[in-house]
């Protein structure tokens, strides 16, 4: 009795388990997803920056050499500033090269040649994170399964139905029918294995959910805390780029009339192009902080 309802309540509990996990699964691929996206947008972030200071350099050595032509400046800031300009140059290759890399990872993991845009938007958050909604329908199914089996102490009764007739030559047929019913008794070695085996799995999964919940729990508080330090570091690195770009310019009109020697506008440029690069990363960075919050909330791209 009650074998029929517990064994029903085992299958509707896992089936709902193995729905919850293919959305929970479906989520990791989405981190997998983010991370790569994040590194791509990332790397064409350098790319950009190092394109900017590769022409800035460019035009400054170019000016350099009309001006020495001109016999207004030196053969060997000439060279300094081709220097610098080749410098920035294998820069923009190195960073063209990792763009590449990534690119083909981000091709290969999902079969697209172009990145869609990822919204950084705030989404909504599920009420329960899909793995941690995965993990405790596994515990309930891991339920269902010991009363599955306490309500199942013995095999189930059989019926057995059976024909029999006999021809024999100059003599009347024999035609027979027998039925039988086998009740099997339920016995400590048939159920305890079983029992112990059930509880088990529950104990199991009971651990993981909890071990989980603390994980999601300590990687959600270090996702928000990463999200708004880097809030911050954009803020204080745009106004550091502004201010180092104003002090480029202001240095580039005062060596352009002649007061101001050509390593201190070597060094005024590489220092605001290095800013403008740190802001760009920072761009970037702040993007795959906000991801990583929505991937740890468990909200689905």
């Amino acid at each position: 009795p009650g074998q029929r309802s517990a064994r029903l309540g085992q299958a509707d509990a896992e089936s709902s388990a193995a729905t919850a996990s293919v959305v929970a699964a479906r989520l990791r691929v989405a981190g997998t997803v983010r991370e790569v996206a994040a590194e791509v947008a990332l790397q064409r972030a350098e790319m950009t920056a190092a394109e900017a200071q590769s022409r800035e350099l460019d035009v400054l050595a170019k000016d350099v050499e009309r001006r020495v032509a001109a016999g207004e400046m030196a053969r060997a800031d000439a060279l300094a500033a081709n220097a610098e300009r080749l410098a920035a140059a294998t820069s923009l290759a190195q960073a063209k090269q990792r763009l590449q890399a990534t690119e083909l990872q981000w091709k290969a993991l999902t079969g697209m040649t172009t990145l869609p845009m990822l919204s950084t938007a705030p989404g909504a958050a599920p009420v329960v994170h899909p793995a941690l909604h995965s993990a405790a329908l596994n515990v309930e199914a891991a339920r269902r399964r010991v009363d599955a089996v306490r309500a199942s102490r013995r095999d189930a009764p059989e019926l057995l139905l059976r024909a029999r007739q006999e021809v024999a030559t100059g003599e009347p047929n024999t035609n027979g029918i027998g039925i039988a019913v086998r009740i099997p008794f339920g016995t400590a070695s048939r159920n305890e294995p079983l029992l112990a085996v059930a509880l088990s799995d529950l104990e199991v999964a009971e651990a993981t959910e909890r071990e989980l919940r603390q994980q999601l729990e300590a990687e959600t508080a270090a996702a928000r805390s990463a999200d708004e330090s880097a809030h911050q570091q954009l803020a204080d690195e745009s106004a550091r780029a502004k201010l180092l770009r104003e002090r480029a310019a202001l240095i580039e009109k005062s060596f352009k009339a002649g007061e101001t020697a050509l390593p201190e506008m070597l060094r005024a440029l590489t220092a605001a192009a290095q800013s403008e690069a740190s802001l760009a990363r920072q761009q970037a960075l702040l993007s795959q902080a906000t991801l990583r919050l929505h991937q740890a909330l468990g909200v689905m791209p």
